[in-house]
């Protein structure tokens, strides 16, 4: 042995090593090894499992893409061009199948008048109590405006504390969506009734690729069109208003965009909370 011979260990060590190895049964020596690992079976990826991690929340709804179909079936089935408002059908829908949602049937905005046909909801949203809460909070601003205007000093002074008042409420109605998950926001596309198909066509691609946000829909064709001013709505559905980035994202995947959901009301409350410049940090629509 030279000098380096510790390096390798005891001579006795290194001769009982080399009897053990010439003597091992590499057969049952594996065997043995796999009975002490635990066994955990590949789940199997099929087409069915794929398709069982997309959701759709407007399944088995007649003017919806439905996931068996691909987007080009569903453009040419449901062109909204030519394809005509009905009694029970008045928007083209399409959801994005990577964002899990309440089916439309079973939603909470099915018994509201008015939200039974905007976005689908999360399963966590209360959106009862949130109505409840937010016109309770419209009330006291009712009455806030109603007493100040007959007791403030100068018209100056009333309009001052209502402002801040009214202020106050959107920020409170805001915090309680948030808290009760009624986060959806809603971004609107106006094309002229010969450009809808277009348009539609790539709102509806992005969405189902998961480039934009929960869910679009389109109106399809009424009695009106052809007046002027008919223009069609798409309405493009964000996750959260308060996620600036998103809506930001969204913004940037979009042309021409005015987001609102009706400037007029009796507070004087906005409507719209991002305007469509090129950055929404701290932008109010007019």
């Amino acid at each position: 042995m030279d000098s380096d011979s510790d390096f390798y260990g005891m001579e006795e060590t290194i001769s009982h090593l080399n009897t053990r190895v010439s003597s091992l049964d590499t057969s049952t020596a594996l065997r043995d090894l796999m009975l002490t690992i635990p066994f955990h079976p590949r789940k199997q990826v099929t087409a069915h499992t794929k398709i069982g991690h997309l959701h759709n929340p407007y399944e088995g709804v007649r003017y919806a893409r439905q996931l068996d179909e691909t987007v080009d079936a569903f453009l040419a089935r449901l062109p909204p061009s030519t394809t005509r408002v009905t009694a029970t059908d008045f928007w083209i829908y399409i959801c994005n199948p990577f964002i899990p949602r309440e089916p439309k049937s079973q939603s909470a905005n099915q018994h509201v008048s008015g939200c039974e046909d905007e976005a689908p909801l999360e399963s966590d949203t209360k959106l009862g109590r949130f109505i409840q809460g937010g016109m309770d909070r419209l009330h006291l601003l009712s009455d806030f405006i109603s007493k100040t205007k007959s007791m403030a000093r100068t018209k100056n002074i009333a309009t001052r504390e209502i402002n801040k008042e009214r202020a106050l409420a959107v920020t409170q109605i805001l915090d309680l969506a948030h808290h009760l998950h009624v986060r959806c926001g809603k971004w609107m596309l106006f094309p002229e009734p010969n450009a809808v198909d277009g348009i539609w066509a790539v709102v509806a691609r992005a969405t189902a690729a998961n480039e934009l946000g929960v869910a679009a829909k389109v109106a399809p064709k009424g009695d009106e069109e052809g007046r002027q001013g008919s223009a069609r709505l798409i309405c493009v559905y964000t996750r959260d208003f308060r996620d600036k980035d998103d809506v930001g994202r969204v913004l940037g995947r979009l042309r021409e965009l005015e987001l609102g959901i009706g400037s007029k009301n009796a507070w004087d409350i906005r409507a719209s909370l991002v305007g469509k410049c090129g950055s929404c940090h701290g932008c109010v629509a007019d």
